[in-house]
């Protein structure tokens, strides 16, 4: 039987995935990795003078501190962090079902962009890299915008909507880049850069 190359290349090592999210998680099953999942709780502060991508490149640094005292040798702690960027302003996860509704009304009709940066640590080095998406979202109404909400409660994603919902299934119009790196994690620069490690 053909062997997975990037399970091939990893056989000795350890992939820890530093976060809880079942879709990052899912992820990494479909790549095909053995891993566990060891999330920390870091309280997401950034310096107000970051932009897009600089926010959630600090950010997935900012993860992996908490593994810097216990990584052994062969061990590789993954973490990451994913920014809505629209109008120079970044949408993190909505407080509430008001604040969700603002941020929906605020993409309805436009293009934002997605961005993903995930921190790729061992013991001795650390590599950052990020996944930048494109997208445009057709004009909400009010009903679909409330009706989303409260089926989906989306407060725990960045920008108050999830691209494999309802809400992606009835409002992408257009998608530049990668798709998964919407859903949570850029998949192709994750193989890339694990390969290359």
């Amino acid at each position: 039987m053909t062997k997975n190359p990037l399970k091939e290349k990893l056989k000795d090592k350890k992939i820890i995935l530093g976060s809880g999210s079942p879709r990052r998680k899912m992820f990494l099953e479909e790549l095909g990795l053995d891993f566990e999942v060891r999330p920390k709780s870091v309280e997401e502060v950034y310096p107000k003078e970051l932009q897009g991508q600089e926010i959630s490149e600090y950010l997935a640094k900012l993860k992996a501190i908490p593994f810097n005292e216990e990584l052994e040798p062969g061990q590789i702690a993954i973490t990451s962090d994913t920014v809505v960027w629209h109008n120079n302003r970044s949408l993190a996860k909505a407080d509430d079902k008001d604040e969700a509704f603002e941020m929906l009304r605020t993409l309805s009709g436009d293009w934002h962009e997605v961005i993903t940066s995930v921190c790729f640590t061992t013991k001795d080095s650390q590599k950052t890299v990020s996944g930048i998406t494109k997208v445009k979202l057709k004009d909400f109404s009010d009903e679909e915008i409330n009706y989303y909400i409260d089926t989906c409660q989306p407060f725990d994603k960045a920008g108050a909507y999830g691209i494999q919902e309802w809400i992606g299934m009835i409002g992408i119009t257009e998608i530049q880049g990668s798709y998964t790196n919407v859903v949570g994690l850029p998949t192709d620069l994750v193989y890339k850069t694990l390969m290359e490690l």
